[in-house]
């Protein structure tokens, strides 16, 4: 049975639900969860007996993926904390608080700033809540039933739009034939989109919720990075991308339902299967030349630079420009060589991009084709009851563009979050260019595999300059523990004999180490 939202009149958004029982509040807790992130902080609020610390409980449990966590009240310990691999979650309960300055005691200040903080009894906080928060008030509800609870939810601050994007996404979730579905939380990536797996009965399918992206401070021209890197900006590109790789035959999420102002989308779930296999991940070679087939095959057709997403409204691939890429691999500068305690001052600037200008010349003149920008192992799902190509599920496609085919097969072959062998990279890229050279005799593998090392030195360049980033800037330190590899890929990279002038200026500015650790 689906929970139904009225919404409160009053000058914020905010809604009211019954909750019969206690399975009504693991649902209400389930359907929160994929809304909430480090940072955020949800007040819980009601009498004793009201359900704080239940509700609590289930939204812990929700966050955590693991419905049995055994999950204690913090009444007397004021503060327990977890870790998921979502992140952190704090659990308070201000019920004992004497006064307001033992907030300090606990730290209060720093509870949240790297943490999801649930909060018991908030109003004893006096005034020293986050603006931005998610209020919950619970009160017994004995007229409608022994068990249930009449809920209030009120957003502040950014929470304010974010509790209204909810409620449209429960609309778009019964419209599409999903009301009542269980709600399980799903991994996502480095970006601001969350996913929540919906399951109801046999069919399940995903909400995609992906908010526009804000732009950043001008970089370069008065543009945002976003920008000059082509990133998009909205749900519209990846709605056309999939729509235009399924008319392909090729296996993207088919969409339900849409709001394409608000960024929501109810989509076909591909499953979880992938094409890594235990732990730490490893490739399966198979899968991984399955991929690499589904490439040959796309690279080889005449593909259209223009794509529909709705009636009268299309959607133009950008192309891979060398702003495009010379704005990404000045990542490596920004952020990669201050986090390795060097600075790039102007000369060493100004001769990284010389020669960068120089090796990309190779690429600007080349057809041009889909580029999907992230094909590697978090991105494709392994559905082996398909045929053919269709066994390779693709997602994560919204920042797609037009440019060198070398560019996608560098993704996977030297799969960013995987280690990938050295004699099993070169036996994909063999898979490839055989598939390729028999498909057109004017293919060029030579020039092909000098392409494939510059775009995989480019793209090896630009990840270490962001993986340093989400650690910096965002908080993310966990995409540190793949430098190693990607400077091993870019190692490789740099010994092709068409890239001299690369590896001399990275073999000047970066110790050898790198390269070797």
């Amino acid at each position: 049975m689906s929970l139904v939202f009225e919404r409160v009149p009053g000058p914020v958004p905010a809604f009211s639900v019954v909750l019969d029982d206690l399975a009504d509040t693991a649902r209400l807790a389930a359907m929160l969860a994929p809304w909430l992130s480090t940072g955020d902080t949800v007040a819980l609020s009601g009498d004793l007996g009201a359900g704080k610390t239940a509700f609590a409980r289930c939204l812990i449990r929700a966050l955590s993926g693991e419905p049995d966590l055994e999950v204690p009240s913090p009444t007397f310990s004021l503060v327990i904390g977890y870790e998921f691999g979502r992140g952190k979650v704090v659990h308070a309960d201000l019920y004992r608080l004497q006064d307001p300055d033992e907030l300090e005691e606990i730290g209060w200040d720093e509870l949240a700033t790297d943490a999801i903080l649930l909060v018991e009894w908030p109003d004893r906080a006096e005034g020293r809540l986050p603006a931005n928060r998610l209020g919950i008030a619970l009160e017994l509800a004995p007229d409608l039933g022994p068990d249930a609870r009449r809920v209030v939810l009120v957003g502040a601050g950014a929470f304010v739009e974010r509790l209204d994007r909810m409620h449209v996404a429960e609309f778009l979730i019964e419209t599409s034939g999903f009301s009542g579905a269980e709600r399980l939380y799903l991994q996502g990536d480095a970006s601001s989109r969350s996913y929540a797996r919906l399951v109801l009965g046999e069919k399940s399918a995903v909400l995609m919720n992906a908010p526009r992206r804000p732009d950043g401070p001008p970089v370069r021209r008065g543009l945002p990075y976003s920008r000059l890197a082509h990133l998009a900006e909205d749900v519209r590109p990846f709605i056309a991308m999939a729509r235009a790789l399924r008319a392909q035959g090729l296996s993207a999420p088919e969409i339900y339902a849409a709001d394409l102002d608000r960024g929501l989308l109810i989509l076909e779930d591909l499953g979880s299967a992938g094409v890594v296999t235990g732990t730490p991940p490893e490739p399966m070679p198979d899968r991984y030349a399955a991929a690499m087939e589904l490439l040959a095959s796309l690279h080889g057709r005449a593909l259209p630079s223009v794509l529909h997403i709705a009636p009268q409204v299309d959607y133009v691939l950008p192309t891979y420009t060398l702003e495009a890429f010379l704005i990404e691999v000045e990542l490596l500068l920004d952020w990669y060589l201050p986090f390795r305690g060097a600075q790039a001052d102007n000369v060493v600037r100004e001769e990284f991009l010389l020669i960068w200008r120089g090796a990309l010349s190779a690429v600007l003149n080349e057809p041009q084709t889909w580029v999907l920008r992230d094909f590697h192992s978090p991105n494709l799902i392994w559905l082996d009851e398909r045929p053919g190509l269709k066994k390779v599920g693709l997602i994560d496609f919204q920042d797609a563009v037009l440019g060198p085919a070398a560019y996608d097969v560098a993704s996977l072959a030297q799969d960013a979050r995987v280690d990938v062998s050295e004699e099993l990279e070169a036996a994909l890229l063999d898979h490839y260019l055989r598939l390729r050279e028999e498909a057109s005799p004017t293919f060029d593998a030579t020039r092909f595999t000098h392409l494939y090392a510059l775009m995989g030195a480019q793209r090896a360049t630009k990840i270490l300059g962001i993986f340093a980033r989400l650690n910096a800037r965002d908080g993310k330190p966990q995409y540190l523990r793949h430098l190693p590899r990607i400077r091993r890929y870019l190692a490789r990279c740099l010994a092709h004999p068409e890239l001299g002038s690369l590896r001399a200026w990275y073999a000047a500015v970066l110790p050898s180490k790198e390269f070797n650790s």
